[in-house]
């Protein structure tokens, strides 16, 4: 099973990229770093499909069984860098593939709107977008030590267990018809 993280934070030393960080560490899922993979901005010409960058994002979600996204909430959605690379991405990267959903949040009210934002794009990427996601505060990191704290932790193994059930059953439904 190949779990994939998409970090749709442009920030290198944001809230979002160091729960990738503690994420990826804890469950052994590779990263797409979208602080760190620079991407041309999404115009449709078919000339950007060679681009080495969107081949990478490309082969990294293709081959994946199951994907996180993960986003800061920047003026109530989904961060522009990771609206810009699921534009590079179409139905056939997603149709039927588990997704799971976590945003980043300032602090108070924030996060519930870059959740739906992404599960609206998710839906029509024809992904299963499942019910369990998550909005981490500032509140549930420890700057100091660079972590997540203990309550936020239980909060992401139980959406990371939701993920990896549903990507069982979206691996024996892909055996059944000989798809691999």
């Amino acid at each position: 099973m190949k779990l994939l993280i998409i970090n749709g934070s442009p920030r290198k030393a944001g809230r979002t990229t160091l729960a990738v960080k503690n994420m990826s560490e804890k469950y052994e899922m590779e990263i797409i770093d979208l602080s760190a993979l620079i991407l041309p901005l999404f115009n449709g010409d078919a000339s950007q499909e060679q681009d080495p960058s969107v081949l990478h994002l490309q082969n990294a979600v293709k081959t994946s069984d199951g994907i996180l996204l993960t986003s800061p909430e920047y003026h109530g959605a989904m961060s522009g860098a990771l609206k810009n690379a699921l534009d590079f991405l179409g139905s056939e990267y997603f149709a039927n593939k588990p997704v799971s959903l976590i945003a980043v949040a300032g602090g108070g009210k924030g996060g519930i709107n870059a959740l739906n934002n992404m599960r609206t794009t998710g839906r029509s990427l024809y992904a299963n977008v499942l019910p369990k996601q998550i909005v981490l505060d500032p509140k549930d990191f420890d700057y100091k030590n660079q972590i997540i704290l203990e309550e936020a932790l239980c909060n992401i193994e139980k959406l990371i267990d939701e993920l990896k059930m549903y990507t069982e059953f979206y691996l024996l439904q892909r055996e059944r018809e000989g798809v691999r």
